[in-house]
């Protein structure tokens, strides 16, 4: 079995458009050579990033970005599901999902990529949103990972309340979704192990399950 790895990750820019620096250099000189350190100042947002259940207070199950069991981050089989939404075009339904979603079932992550080969961010933000019954249909998968494009709406309907009520870890920002071209993938989204952070950056690949 052969298996074609995607890149899920937004990389994070040293310095953004408005100029304010994220990651700053600096030489250091160590005997007969200069290493390089580096300064990082950005938010838990920055790039593609990780929330665990414990990012809402009230959903908090003692989980963080340190202790949280790998063998849930590392290569998890997951059933890809793609749809084609345009900006602005309301509430995802569980019966799209269901139409739309491979068979069987497979897996104990999820990736949805809603908006066909567009990127999260060449749409209006948060016009396109998981429906409340789109939300309990994810939830009846009984997955513990959920990859998606589209999350919340713009009224705050209580999208990652409901998901992360259910102890299911969110990734935020993918990018490439539309790249994955079998139904099922295995999924590695890996933070660094912060200590009691609950949303961070992570690296997230998918490797293609080939039949």
């Amino acid at each position: 079995m052969m298996s074609t790895r995607v890149d899920l990750t937004l990389s994070i820019p040293a310095q953004p458009a408005d100029g304010t620096a994220v990651v700053t250099p600096e030489e250091l000189r160590i005997q007969n050579y200069t290493g390089m350190v580096y300064h990082f100042r950005h938010d838990s947002m920055a790039g593609t990033y990780i929330d665990f259940p414990g990012h809402i207070k009230e959903t908090a199950d003692g989980f963080d970005a340190a202790n949280y069991p790998m063998g849930k981050l590392f290569r998890v089989e997951a059933t890809v599901i793609h749809l084609d939404r345009a900006g602005g075009s309301g509430a995802v339904t569980a019966a799209e999902l269901a139409a739309a979603c491979p068979k069987p079932f497979r897996g104990q992550a999820l990736v949805l990529n809603a908006l066909g080969a567009r990127r999260f961010d060449a749409i209006e933000s948060r016009s396109v949103w998981l429906g409340r019954d789109a939300r309990r249909w994810i939830i009846e998968r009984n997955i513990h990972l959920l990859v998606s494009d589209i999350y919340e709406s713009k009224t705050l309907e209580g999208v990652f309340l409901d998901l992360f009520g259910a102890g299911i870890t969110t990734v935020c920002l993918p990018i490439n979704l539309s790249a994955l071209t079998t139904p099922y993938v295995r999924l590695t989204a890996l933070p660094v192990r912060f200590e009691t952070v609950t949303q961070l950056p992570c690296r997230v690949v998918a490797e293609l399950i080939q039949a």
